[in-house]
């Protein structure tokens, strides 16, 4: 496939609808854990099994979901992917009218599994459809359409669930669910449908993006194995303290401000406040890269950001201190699209399976959220529990100092 701007417009265009669909559906987990937290009178910890549930689908399912994502291709992946999202919405249904929040965690956990294979499938597809140097730029247009659909989960879903005189009854209150959550099955088998019978997406080889090393005549040492490449290895480390910090920045946002004595019917909105920062560093990235900046020194500048940030919020009090959490989504934009074309530089025929490594590290959306909430619980503090992300900010600027130029062990 010629890798021109008439060749991949189309297909990054229904990328893009893919992206929104996997957006609103990932961002309404923050109003989701302060609506459950409530129904079901749960702690800080507990609640953010939503989180857990979710993600820790990465880890379980990557391996198994690269593997469909080879025998499949690309687009059947993306359409089979879709499905299982459906059958994960069409779960909240039975778990609202059995008032059972191990149930909904099921339902999120199998939403995970085809998110999973959403992410193996179209991050790759999104890198590997025009030139590498681009990638980042490409990748942060599908973080707009990401995180323009999470913001408007978050006001439409949060409205409908956070807003309005709150029931004795907590069955009354978990119906609220049942309505969007089959409106989402529906568009979620749709969608599908339409991936499935497109003719716009094609697929592309992984192999044009050979490494150097592996194809060098002067180079008789052949890599045999994915974790041969330091940058894919330490890019996955990487990636799991992002999304380790992107989840807590957006989905305890929301929380973090009930817990400093604001109104929920206020609070529900913070977390546009996080996913509109992203917006903002997603549309500066598009502008800057590759033309003014390289994407790896954007992701260095968002690390540093992310320090600097995080210690204001320590220090500072009451609603500036959420803002602080808020200007976390700016920090956290450019970070994802910066770190996939870096980590799965020079890897070859091994994309496929660095993919799948890849989307393993998105569990930090699941064990650090947990952590987070165990902390504040343990120490008393929402606001002091957010200096675990600090590490994370520290580990992702060592990646895009050193980690990403390591070829070799």
């Amino acid at each position: 496939m010629t890798k021109n701007k008439n060749n991949y417009l189309g297909p990054l265009v229904i990328i893009g609808v893919i992206f929104f669909v996997m957006g609103f559906i990932t961002w309404v987990n923050g109003t989701l854990i302060t609506f459950f937290k409530k129904a079901f009178s749960l702690d800080n910890t507990s609640s953010y099994l939503v989180t857990f549930a979710f993600f820790i689908s990465y880890v379980i399912m990557a391996i198994p979901c690269s593997m469909v994502v080879k025998k499949t291709g690309f687009k059947n992946g993306m359409s089979l992917a879709l499905l299982v999202m459906a059958v994960g919405t069409l779960i909240f249904i039975p778990a609202a009218e059995m008032a059972s929040y191990p149930l909904f965690l099921v339902g999120l956990f199998t939403i995970g599994i085809g998110l999973t294979v959403l992410q193996t499938a179209s991050n790759p597809y999104a890198t590997i459809l025009g030139p590498r140097e681009s990638a980042a730029q490409r990748i942060s247009v599908m973080g707009i359409a990401n995180k323009g659909a999470g913001i408007i989960s978050q006001i439409v879903i949060g409205k409908l669930l956070l807003a309005g005189a709150e029931s004795a009854d907590p069955k009354d209150e978990l119906d609220k669910v049942v309505v969007p959550y089959l409106i989402l099955t529906a568009i979620l088998v749709a969608l599908a449908l339409v991936i499935r019978m497109s003719k716009g997406l094609v697929e592309v080889s992984e192999e044009e993006d050979e490494d150097e090393d592996q194809t060098s005549t002067q180079n008789i040492v052949q890599k045999t194995s994915v974790f041969q490449y330091p940058n894919l290895v330490l890019g996955v480390i990487a990636l799991f303290c992002y999304v380790g910090a992107e989840v807590i920045a957006a989905d305890t946002i929301i929380s973090y401000g009930v817990s400093l004595g604001i109104p929920e019917s206020e609070a529900r909105v913070f977390g546009a406040y996080t996913l509109g920062g992203m917006m903002f560093g997603y549309v500066l990235g598009i502008i800057l890269i590759p033309k003014f900046v390289s994407q790896q020194a954007y992701m260095i500048f968002s690390a540093i950001v992310g320090l600097v940030v995080t210690i204001a919020a320590f220090v500072t009090t009451g609603f500036t201190s959420v803002m602080c959490i808020a200007i976390l989504g700016f920090a956290n934009a450019v970070i994802w699209p910066a770190l996939w074309p870096l980590a799965l530089s020079g890897l070859g025929k091994f994309t496929k399976i660095a993919s799948a490594l890849l989307v393993m590290g998105i569990s930090g959306g699941a064990i650090m959220p947990l952590i987070y909430g165990g902390l504040s619980d343990s120490i008393g503090s929402t606001q002091k529990a957010y200096l675990v992300v600090l590490p994370l900010y520290a580990f992702i600027l060592y990646f895009g100092l050193v980690g990403h130029k390591k070829k070799s062990w």
